[in-house]
């Protein structure tokens, strides 16, 4: 075959596709993903459904998913207490191209967008797809948000976009809903869009208000969710947003056509319907979530308060060595976020039971 040098992107050359390891162990507590895979009535209901749906498969689906976006709404009414119309949902294939909506309705070249790492790898990835300059303004040492600094940064760059994500990844932690309010208050100001990554909001401590209850005093904020995490449907790739009619309207405009299958659209609908069945399980991983943290705390580890369904914890000399002693015993865990650190997800019982165990292995002196 001749030799042919595809014409990619020069800011594209040398850089690799995003992704973590997908390896075959006993225990995989890596990609944040649910331990807990979906009852057999959800299953029975699924099939049905997207049986259902299967008849139809000759023609497009519903381009506006009304159904769903109805279905959602009712969700976040009772989940949050929130009640939204469903004028103002919107969803995608996973909370990504949820974000590659926003990026390029809102995004773009000579705009900016402004994030707070240590925080969802992704971020930049997506201000490059966008060609949206990246501005960043680093959190405190404890993974907070260094609101002086972030506000100063807003009203210095005046971006389109902020982005944070409350609980963050990789570190899990929240954001006080009185700092989110200042900074919705703040972008406003220069005209900027507030977006608030929720993807783990359902991991949250009790009492922990959801961003959605910004929406009605704040129409410059969107609240990005997923049903890949707290739902156990990583597999389904779906992704929604909340937030103003006209925010929505904005995110019509750049999506590709019929975008979300009927299959999709079925699942994630048979999904929400279940959604108290699964509120279950979440009370037990926030349960396993709180004991994996003390469990690392009492062997000298510094662990970041959580909200999440992971736990951040350190600080190694050499983080590389751990994770590879730790695969080595068959426990598959993320090595990310600042040096020194790893990112460890709430698994089931046995399998938090298995790290901790090879965990005390690898660190025995």
């Amino acid at each position: 075959m001749p030799d042919f040098r595809p014409p990619v992107r020069d800011d594209l050359a040398g850089i690799t596709a995003y992704g973590a390891p997908q390896l075959e162990v006993d225990v995989r507590l890596n990609v944040n993903e649910n331990p807990l895979s979906p009852s057999a009535e959800l299953a029975r209901d699924i099939a049905a459904n997207v049986e259902h749906a299967v008849a139809s498969l000759n023609r497009y689906p519903d381009r506006d998913f009304l159904r769903l976006r109805q279905d959602l709404a009712e969700y976040l009414a009772g989940e949050s207490g929130v009640y939204l119309e469903p004028e103002q949902i919107w969803a995608a294939n996973g909370s990504n191209e949820v974000m590659a909506h926003v990026m390029a309705a809102f995004g773009g070249p000579g705009r900016r967008a402004l994030s707070f790492p240590p925080s969802y790898s992704m971020y930049p990835e997506y201000a490059r797809e966008s060609f949206t300059e990246l501005i960043e303004v680093p959190r405190a040492q404890d993974f907070t948000v260094d609101m002086a600094a972030a506000l100063a940064a807003i009203d210095e760059h005046r971006p389109a976009l902020v982005l944070v994500a409350s609980p963050n990844n990789p570190s899990g932690t929240a954001l006080p809903i009185g700092e989110l309010t200042e900074l919705a208050k703040a972008a406003a100001q220069v005209g900027a869009v507030l977006v608030v990554d929720e993807a783990y909001a359902e991991f949250r401590h009790s009492g922990t208000p959801s961003a959605l209850t910004l929406l009605a005093d704040h129409p410059n904020v969107i609240v990005t969710r997923t049903m890949s995490k707290a739902f156990a449907m990583a597999g389904a790739r779906v992704g929604y947003a909340a937030a103003a009619p006209s925010l929505i309207d904005a995110l019509t405009i750049v999506r590709l056509p019929y975008h979300l299958s009927a299959i999709t659209q079925a699942v994630a609908s048979t999904a929400l319907a279940h959604a108290r069945e699964l509120q279950q399980g979440l009370d037990v991983l926030r349960i396993e979530r709180d004991r994996l943290v003390a469990a690392l705390r009492e062997r000298g580890l510094t662990v970041p308060e959580s909200d999440a369904n992971f736990a951040l914890f350190g600080v190694f000399d050499d983080r590389h060595a751990i994770w590879r002693a730790l695969l080595d015993r068959g426990v598959l865990i993320r090595e990310t976020g600042p040096a020194g650190w790893l990112r460890v997800t709430v698994g089931t019982p046995e399998e938090n039971a298995r790290f901790v165990a090879a965990l005390d292995e690898v660190l025995q002196p």
